[in-house]
């Protein structure tokens, strides 16, 4: 499951991300893929999910400590003069910079490419890249671990709604 991204899930200790994901960062390219084009992709959207499930294993073993140092002192950690402060306050970087890090991957490298995660893609390795079948805007549907693209849906179908090429 990969958790660390955008806004959701920071924990009460994490800072604020400085800039929030918008919907005109991630909206829909008007370029349609062909599937060749988009089964050319599909190595390196294993390498993204790969490099996004490091920086969710990084964000889990700060999040871990964090939650022990709040067990431990609950908001007096936050006090300066409290011995396990610094730590805390290193733990609670290395998660925002965790957090910040996966974002700049889908941002860049799933976003940027006109490629759309549906509600869930992350945690489950769905991606879906804009196409036109019959004059209209679909999607061909890929989940990681599939060799090829080899399913599509419509706009409003979601995965559920998937059929095969």
């Amino acid at each position: 499951m990969i958790a660390p991204l955008v806004k959701f899930c920071l924990w009460r200790y994490t800072a604020p991300p400085t800039r929030m994901l918008t919907l005109q960062d991630c909206r829909m390219s008007r370029r349609p893929f062909t599937v060749n084009q988009a089964n050319a992709m599909l190595p390196t959207l294993e390498e993204i999910f790969e490099r996004l499930d490091n920086h969710r294993a990084t964000w889990t073993q700060h999040h871990e400590r964090l939650q022990m140092l709040d067990a431990m002192w609950g908001d007096a950690v936050e006090e300066p003069r409290n011995p396990d402060h610094e730590e805390f306050l290193g733990e609670r970087s290395q998660l925002q910079e965790a957090s910040e890090a996966s974002e700049q991957v889908v941002k860049r490298d799933l976003f940027g490419q006109g490629l759309r995660l549906p509600s869930g893609g992350l945690e489950h390795g769905i991606v879906d890249f804009p196409t036109t079948l019959e004059g209209r805007w679909v999607y061909l549907c890929w989940r990681r671990g599939e060799i090829r693209i080899t399913h599509w849906h419509e706009i409003d179908g979601g995965f559920r709604g998937r059929q095969e090429l």
